[in-house]
This record gives C-alpha cells, sequence and structure tokens, in this order.
C-alpha cells in the first residue's frame, strides 16, 4: 500500500499559484511600507513567509526565478541541505580590534555568507530557501528565527526583501525533515500541483519543441511518475529539438526519452512519433493562413482514425494549442486572423463539444478575442452543439 503523501495549503496549478504569491507579496510590501511610515525608527513589519509543496521537478524553483525576474526584482538563492553546521547560515567569526594598542577591547563578529543580501541591497527582493525540509533538523532549527524575524544574530535582511520556501512531501519515498508545528505556523502554505495547460502555456514562452508540448497536450494522462516529470520532460525535449526527423532517428529517440522518463511515457512517445501526431498543425499556421483550403484539408487528414473513427485526440490537442498561443500576452490580432479563427472553428471536422469549449475559453480571453467570435453562423453552430 502506497504511503499517503503529506502536504500543507490549498492545491494549485502553476498559474493559479503565481496569481496568489502575486498577491501575498504586494500584501506584505504595502503591510512593511505602512507599518514603517507610523513607525519612530522607520522599520516595517515584516512579510509573511511562503512555503510552496509540491512533487519532485513540478517546477516550483524555476516558478520563483521567473517572477522575480518579471518584476526585475533582485534574487538570493540558498540550499539549506547543503549546510553542515551553523556556521554555514550565521557565516564565519571573524576577531575585530578595534585598537591594536589597547589590550582587552577585542571582539568577535560574523562574516555572512555571500549568498546574503548585503544591507545596501534594498528590495523588493526574493531569497529561495530551496528544498527546505531536505535541511538536517538542527537547520531547521536554526532557520526559525530567520523565518519569523527576518534576522539571524549575525546579519538582517534588508527591507522589502520576501522569503520564499519550497518543500516536498512528507511521506513516500521523500528523504525530509518534518517540520513541527513551531515551523509551519511561521509561513502560509500551498501545494503546487501539476496542469498540463499551465505547463503548456510556460513550454510555449520557455521555447521548448512544439512536437514535445504537442504530447504532452495528447498523452496528458502518462505524464507524472517516479522519473517523469515537467522538469525531466523538459530535459528530453531539449535533447530531441535538434533532431528534425524524429521517426527517421527512432533509436535515438528511444535512448534519449529513457534516459529521462519512465518506460511507459518514453513508449507512449515513439507511439506518439510513429503516429505522426508530432507534425500536428501549428496555431500560426491556423491563423496567418492567406488560403485556408489547404489548413482545413490538413486538419481534415488529421483527424482520421482506423474506419470511421475520428482521431479526437489529435483535434484537441490542436484546440488547445490554439487557445494557448491566443491567450498569450505577447499574441497580436493580424488581418486574417478573424477570418481564418472563424473558418477553423466552422469546419465539419470539429466536434460539437470541442467547439463548445473551445468557443467558451476563447471567449473568456479578452473582449478583442470574444469580438473576433461574433459571427451568426458560428453562434448558430455553438448553440445546436449545446
Amino acid at each position: 500500500m502506497t504511503e499517503t503523501l503529506i502536504n500543507f495549503g490549498a492545491e494549485l496549478d502553476s498559474d493559479a499559484a503565481i496569481r496568489l504569491l502575486e498577491h501575498v507579496f504586494k500584501t506584505n510590501l504595502e503591510n512593511e511600507e505602512a507599518s514603517a511610515a507610523r513607525s519612530p525608527d522607520g522599520r516595517g513589519k515584516r512579510p509573511t513567509p511562503i512555503c510552496i509543496w509540491g512533487s519532485h521537478g513540478i517546477g516550483k524553483t524555476a516558478v520563483i526565478k521567473d517572477l522575480a525576474k518579471r518584476h526585475g526584482w533582485k534574487f538570493r538563492y540558498c540550499a539549506p541541505a547543503q549546510f553542515e553546521e551553523m556556521g554555514d547560515l550565521h557565516g564565519l567569526p571573524v576577531r575585530l580590534d578595534p585598537n591594536p594598542n589597547t589590550q582587552g577591547d577585542e571582539s568577535t563578529i560574523y562574516m555572512p555568507p555571500d549568498w546574503v543580501p548585503k544591507e545596501e541591497d534594498e528590495g523588493p527582493g526574493i531569497l529561495l530557501l530551496d528544498d527546505l525540509n531536505r535541511a538536517d533538523d538542527r537547520i531547521l532549527r536554526g532557520l526559525m528565527q530567520l523565518i519569523q524575524e527576518f534576522e539571524m544574530f549575525s546579519w538582517t535582511l534588508p527591507s522589502k526583501w520576501q522569503i520564499v520556501c519550497t518543500a516536498n512531501p512528507e511521506g513516500g519515498d521523500y528523504s525530509v525533515t518534518p517540520m513541527d508545528p513551531a515551523m509551519l505556523t511561521r509561513m502560509l502554505h500551498i501545494t503546487m500541483i501539476f496542469d498540463v495547460k499551465s505547463w503548456a502555456r510556460w513550454a510555449m514562452h520557455a521555447g521548448v519543441d512544439p512536437r514535445g508540448i504537442a504530447f504532452v497536450l495528447t498523452y496528458p494522462e502518462v505524464i507524472t511518475g517516479q522519473r517523469t516529470t515537467p522538469r525531466t520532460l523538459t530535459q528530453f525535449f531539449d535533447q530531441i529539438a535538434n533532431i528534425d526527423d524524429l521517426k527517421s532517428e527512432l533509436e535515438l529517440v528511444n535512448v534519449l526519452a529513457r534516459s529521462a522518463l519512465d518506460d511507459i511515457t518514453a513508449t507512449t512517445f515513439l507511439a506518439f512519433v510513429n503516429d505522426g501526431v508530432t507534425q500536428l498543425i501549428d496555431p500560426s499556421d491556423i491563423l496567418d493562413a492567406k488560403d485556408f483550403t489547404p489548413v482545413a484539408q490538413k486538419i481534415s487528414d488529421l483527424s482520421k482514425g482506423e474506419g470511421d473513427a475520428k482521431r479526437v485526440d489529435r483535434l484537441s490537442t490542436i484546440c488547445t494549442r490554439l487557445y494557448l498561443h491566443l491567450s498569450s500576452n505577447t499574441y497580436e490580432i493580424k488581418e486574417n486572423h478573424k477570418k481564418n479563427l472563424l473558418a477553423f472553428l466552422l469546419l465539419n471536422d470539429l466536434p460539437s463539444d470541442l467547439r463548445f469549449s473551445l468557443h467558451r475559453d476563447l471567449i473568456a480571453i479578452s473582449e478583442d478575442i470574444a469580438n473576433m467570435l461574433r459571427d451568426p453562423k458560428l453562434a448558430k453552430h455553438v448553440i445546436e452543439g449545446l
């Protein structure tokens, strides 16, 4: 019987986690600034730290790094599991002798570690304590003061810095140190979970091989496992990105897949390559087409399965990629896009339920996208599909 994994906080996909983090960071900064204005010494209330729980390789660390980069905030990284003694946290002791001619005035000060932000490094900034609960229990207890007060006896975080921790679940095969209530109650907590659309949206912005994105969207059920994680998938897709014809290099692709992924995921990817699904039409090919007839024919060919069966999995992947493209912050409406988008949604090969769900998702993106979909014929098809 599999041991239950213990996480803390609400389960959120990466998009929802980012929205939550944005809110917490904004609130923390506002509270710090407001309390500093009322304080006689000008020191504001320290922020509330937050801990992101989740399985290995799900992208917890990447979310924090991307968030800091997007806002232009300062960033420091710390892996407490690497600490062997408290000196790694406090820094090295140095004897200070202000007057060499005077005996007995020596004192000991500590030189903070290099990863500690300097006094002049005023925020906004994020200090990431990565894989917090992989640290030794003694180190965890030493970190309690930092998480509570944003300082150690030897150094203090500058103002407007946030502390974010990541942690793996307790239980199962994870080698972690359980946190006691005194540690847990010093932080807010969320648990990040894998969501295929959230990952695909990130992957598109990160330049991940489109064939890899199509695979994940087509076979989401084989994406999570012991070795198959968003991290290992990205590593694998990076390795095959320069192989133009995957089918002609199937033996190499097989070796690379099994070097990074669980066997079932690797086997499914090879079937995906053999099935020709890697040649699924790209969203830009649909929207930018000068003549939609060849696009419609290609989609019709892709939708055909054995006998009269329709390859709904392929059509669903095309729809999802189109939605992600149109909902991207970098998308810009161009001259032919409305006509081509309507032509796609009116295709006879598109099942009614896919048409309805894609239409519903698209009109929720923005008023501009909704205006592209204003068409009596499309409205009739959508209503008939209810």
